[in-house]
């Protein structure tokens, strides 16, 4: 279909590619003056002090657990309803996630959930920051302070959220950002790990180059030398300039990509807020949410057809979706480790049962946006009871 509306595009400006372009005639492709550059300017815009950019928001979850010491047989807290990263991450350190539900009302993970799955070998908390929209942060670090644990936010989803007036990034030990293709900033494949831990981020950084001494990236230039030493057995995670190039300028757009995300969010939830067969996640206030996702659930019984199908239909109406998330014990891996059962998680169950997750991204036009809201409504019009 020529016409079909994906369910997300990165916005790309002449600014990214010229600033990409720069990068490759300077002769200096991979880590370097451009990757501190992006950390250094990331840090002040969620107001932290420490940056470390790396290859992916996995290796940056990674990084944080490393750094704050996790490792076989400790216990990591981690949503049901996430993507694969949150928790095989934990499984990269010999260290065992705990999965608990989450809300009904925005998908972020149930503060009273993670402190009854509290243990004497749980160590860290891992909440994820679902669709852009913060968790309860007062309560989850309340938690891990009765209790003396780490708290490392995914925040794949949540740049720029804002939490009670203040920047995702400035809560937990370590803070987890995506820049992947479909994210609210994007530099194709990237990540940021943020923190005011001075040691943790100097950890972090050796380990995401081979566990090279530090200023490893500045061997090959004048200032550096060819010898170096290796500290610890470290990973290949390091970002590169021209990732970075483009990170910076998207870092220079994110308010006004925002904006437009908004508008968007906004349209729709005129549109379906009282359509009785689609239930709306809950929103405390849209300055505060980043907009990466638009869920939509549909209400049991209120249709003909299931989720699945409903999903077929917008895409026989030439739009794209997709669901967020298939709950991590419904996996094979995770289910037959741990012995885990579709119903130990009702909520997650419930909500990856009824959601669909519509498009939005800041390159969508008015007409994009009717498009979407029309083939809904018409969808639901053709298979309502």
């Amino acid at each position: 279909m020529n016409d079909f509306l994906p369910f997300a595009l990165p916005d790309i400006t002449d600014a990214e590619i010229a600033a990409v372009t720069d990068v490759l005639r300077s002769g200096w492709i991979t880590t370097g003056p451009r990757a501190k550059e992006f950390e250094k300017s990331f840090a002040e815009a969620v107001g932290a002090t420490h940056a470390v950019a790396v290859n992916s928001c996995t290796a940056a979850l990674h990084l944080a657990l490393e750094a704050l010491g996790v490792g076989p047989g400790d216990e990591v807290i981690v949503p049901a309803l996430t993507f694969a990263a949150s928790a095989e991450v934990v499984r990269y350190l010999g260290a065992h996630p705990v999965l608990v539900d989450v809300l009904p009302g925005d998908h972020n993970v149930d503060p009273k959930k993670v402190e009854a799955a509290i243990t004497p070998k749980t160590r860290a908390i891992i909440p994820v920051h679902f669709g852009g929209q913060a968790c309860d942060l007062d309560e989850i670090m309340a938690i891990a302070k009765k209790h003396s644990l780490r708290v490392i936010e995914d925040a794949a989803h949540a740049f720029p959220t804002r939490y009670q007036g203040k920047a995702v990034g400035a809560f937990g030990d370590i803070t987890c950002f995506s820049f992947y293709a479909t994210k609210t900033l994007t530099t194709a494949e990237g990540g940021m790990a943020v923190t005011e831990n001075a040691e943790g981020a100097d950890r972090m950084r050796v380990m995401s180059l081979h566990g090279i001494s530090k200023d490893a990236w500045k061997r090959y230039t004048a200032e550096g030398s060819w010898y170096y030493e290796i500290v610890a057995p470290g990973y290949k995670y390091n970002m590169t300039d021209m990732a970075a190039a483009m990170g910076l300028v998207q870092l220079a757009r994110a308010q006004e990509m925002l904006e437009k995300r908004r508008r968007i969010a906004r349209r729709y939830a005129e549109a379906f807020s009282t359509n009785p067969c689609i239930e709306l996640l809950k929103v405390r206030d849209f300055d505060e949410h980043a907009w990466h996702l638009f869920t939509i659930k549909l209400v049991d019984g209120a249709l003909s057809i299931d989720r699945n199908r409903f999903i077929e239909e917008l895409k026989a109406r030439g739009i794209g979706s997709s669901v967020h998330f298939i709950p991590l014990h419904l996996h094979p891996y995770y289910r037959d480790l741990y012995r885990y059962r579709p119903d130990d998680f009702p909520v997650a169950l419930d909500a990856f049962r009824r959601s669909v997750s519509l498009p939005i991204y800041s390159k969508m036009s008015d007409a994009d946006i009717d498009r979407v809201i029309a083939a809904v409504n018409d969808a639901i019009a053709a298979h309502r009871r």
